[in-house]
């Protein structure tokens, strides 16, 4: 089943603390954002690539597109204020039935979920990836623990997200018209009464955050080398 693919990339990434867009932090010689294209290059699946920049790094991007012949990059959109409002300058180019959505830094995504995400956005409507929580999670005010929350039920969210085109659109704009933000794509969808379904994920498709998530990183990518 077709897809096209949404790819946020347009934000500095303030907590990594690097000095420039984290997406053009080097792994192993190659930008973060450049493997996590190859993942969607790579799969047949995928007919196209909309890349959401900030408008100062256009030329970054080209040069970077460029390099590594990514060819199913179809349009470069302008991104917008906040994460929500870039992704839906990104929509708005996509014409497959189903879109998925991705963190341009979360490099990790493995190819036998994509598959699943789709069958599951087609079906459903909205579909996720996310993994259960590890951590004992507590409620937090004025540096006083209020209560530890129940574990069994809590799972940290991941990208890609999978929705029918027609369906997340429609959120985007129910969004924009209640000013409504949300802290992932699937909440839009949830605030309209809508179900969105869960693959279970792998806790090696991290985003990289802060400067610990590149020494996991890291150690990702030598294992995946040493198993080729």
């Amino acid at each position: 089943m077709n897809y096209e693919v949404v790819i946020p990339a347009a934000g500095q990434g303030k907590r990594m603390n690097a000095g420039m867009n984290k997406q053009f932090i080097e792994l192993e010689g190659k930008p973060v954002i450049a493997h996590t294209l190859a993942v969607f290059e790579e799969d047949p699946a995928c007919s196209g690539i909309i890349l959401v920049i900030n408008e100062a790094e256009r030329g970054e991007f080209m040069n970077m597109i460029q390099r590594f012949s990514f060819s199913k990059v179809k349009k470069i959109a302008s991104g917008g204020a906040e994460r929500q409002e870039s992704v839906y300058n990104g929509l708005k180019y996509a014409s497959e039935p189903i879109v998925f959505i991705h963190d341009g830094a979360r490099p990790f995504i493995e190819y036998p979920v994509l598959q699943d995400l789709a069958a599951a956005a087609e079906r459903e409507g909205a579909a996720t990836l996310a993994v259960p929580v590890k951590d004992t999670i507590k409620r937090v005010e004025h540096g006083e623990v209020l209560e530890t929350v129940e574990r069994s039920s809590l799972w940290a969210v991941q990208t890609p997200q999978a929705f029918r085109l027609s369906a997340i659109l429609h959120a985007h704009d129910a969004a924009e018209r209640d000013h409504y933000q949300g802290t992932d794509d699937a909440s839009l969808i949830e605030r309209l009464g809508q179900k969105v379904h869960v693959i279970t994920g792998t806790y090696a498709n991290l985003k990289l955050t802060t400067p610990e998530d590149l020494l996991i990183a890291d150690a990702i990518l030598k294992q995946r080398k040493g198993e080729e």
